[in-house]
């Protein structure tokens, strides 16, 4: 049998982390077992259901590099499909019309609110031509329904308990329970993995099932992220749309990663490539308690895919950060220093900051701790050493690191006191790579000028 997955989100809203998760591990899963991966959109409450979010959705999952197989399934296109079902299950008496009011059933539950609705036209009952009925399941009275969960094990539940839920509504439209019901049968799905908020609709949808006639598939319900606190995961704990982290300097393969170890683990292992995570992804791995999600743990994450991406591919990314229109010798420029940059960044956002200086407009506009560099001894020292460096001819790393260690020595100075001054009027602040390295990558006429601009 092959495995088929899916990731079925509503258009409300962002692609949220949690949701992201979810799709990874039913990506994973079904990579993992060289099966199929779905995507479908479940649109149908049409008054919350925006294109605006369907594309957020898209687009986010691109951006997660989480690839489906076959085209997206819109769920309200199906609704025709969903309607045939349930008369089918009318016909079969596994399904009824129930005429009752809703006024009659609030009445219903606030004298018995405790109690599971069980309609007086499950068996037959006269038409009320004057109420537009809703289609109800026949739920059985005795005996149990039994969910067999992958992550949390096999549960029980009394018929009892559960209620004859609507499946159309009056106006003939399908509700949740048997829209996703009947597209993941239609679909092929053989392993729901989702959110262990849907571990009670479970019970339903299996009873659902087997008044149908069809097999169930497999459930793996997994445990909410919460955050560090361990309280519900909210914005203020990270809960956002995974375009937000892009935005915020986060590489996707670091968030893939870090979402994979939310609920999962191998071991002792906390760096897992893409082809790993494949290799490796089961559900027995997956524990049963929430996971708290931890920003320190992600940007150490994301600094360690950072060292590890290509120059070329940073610079892109610092670049399209500035949102600010760079030239092709300055991108040059940004990529010799790269190397490094990069060992002091952990978010994209941060490395264009770091790299600002590399390709910023003369005169460097120096900051506060910069400026009172210069002021306190640091002109005399620029000015002392300028002529030397206008002298050389050979610009590169070691020439220029002899002639500071010369210039220091000559005027009985520590190199770090020489090149503190330097590194404040190149750069703009008082922190930065090594300076021999910015030095030689600005080259000479760059860096006598900005030099010049502060004397």
């Amino acid at each position: 049998m092959t495995v088929v997955t899916r990731f079925a989100p509503s258009p409300t809203g962002f692609l949220h982390i949690g949701g992201a998760r979810t799709a990874l591990f039913n990506w994973l899963y079904a990579r993992h077992h060289n099966g199929k991966f779905l995507l479908r959109v479940e649109d149908t409450d049409r008054a919350r259901s925006t294109e605006p979010a369907t594309q957020a959705i898209i687009d986010g999952m691109k951006w997660l590099g989480l690839d489906w197989d076959g085209e997206i399934v819109y769920q309200f296109a199906r609704s025709n499909r969903h309607a045939e079902v349930a008369h089918e299950l009318v016909k079969n008496g596994t399904a009824f019309y129930c005429y009752t009011t809703q006024e009659e059933l609030e009445d219903f539950r606030a004298k018995n609110p405790n109690a599971k609705f069980r309609s007086p036209y499950r068996d037959g009952g006269i038409p009320r031509p004057d109420v537009p009925p809703v289609v109800r399941l026949k739920a059985p009275i005795h005996g149990e329904v039994i969910v067999r969960d992958k992550v949390q094990g096999e549960v029980t539940v009394k018929n009892s308990e559960l209620d004859d839920m609507v499946l159309l509504r009056s106006d003939g439209t399908p509700t949740y329970m048997l829209a996703v019901v009947v597209d993941d049968h239609d679909m092929g799905i053989t392993q729901i993995i989702r959110g262990d908020d849907h571990f009670t609709n479970s019970f339903r949808q299996v009873l659902l099932y087997q008044a149908i006639g069809w097999q169930p598939p497999q459930f793996a319900h997994i445990p909410l992220i919460h955050g560090a606190d361990g309280a519900k995961l909210s914005k203020r704990h990270g809960a956002l749309g995974v375009q937000e982290y892009e935005k915020m300097g986060y590489l996707p393969e670091a968030l893939r990663n870090y979402l994979l170890r939310l609920g999962w683990s191998h071991g002792d292992d906390e760096i897992i490539s893409t082809q790993q995570a494949i290799e490796w992804f089961d559900l027995d791995a997956v524990g049963k308690s929430p996971s708290r999600f931890d920003f320190t743990k992600l940007e150490n994450l994301n600094g360690h895919y950072i060292r590890e991406a290509d120059d070329a591919k940073l610079v892109d990314l610092a670049v399209n950060s500035r949102q600010q229109t760079v030239t092709s010798g300055q991108k040059n420029i940004l990529l010799k220093a790269m190397g490094g940059l990069r060992q002091r960044a952990k978010t994209i956002v941060e490395l264009a900051e770091i790299s600002d200086f590399y390709i910023a407009a003369r005169p460097i506009i120096l900051d506060d701790k910069a400026k009172a560099v210069i002021e306190k001894g640091g002109k005399e020292i620029i000015t002392g050493i300028l002529p030397e460096l206008e002298k050389l001819e050979n610009w590169n790393h070691d020439n220029l690191q002899q002639i500071c260690k010369d210039y220091g020595e000559k005027i009985g100075q520590k190199l770090g006191n020489i090149m503190s001054p330097l590194r404040a009027a190149i750069t703009g602040r008082t922190t930065s790579p090594s300076m021999f390295e910015v030095m030689d990558i600005l080259g000479k006429e760059e860096t006598t000028l900005r030099l010049k601009d502060v004397v």
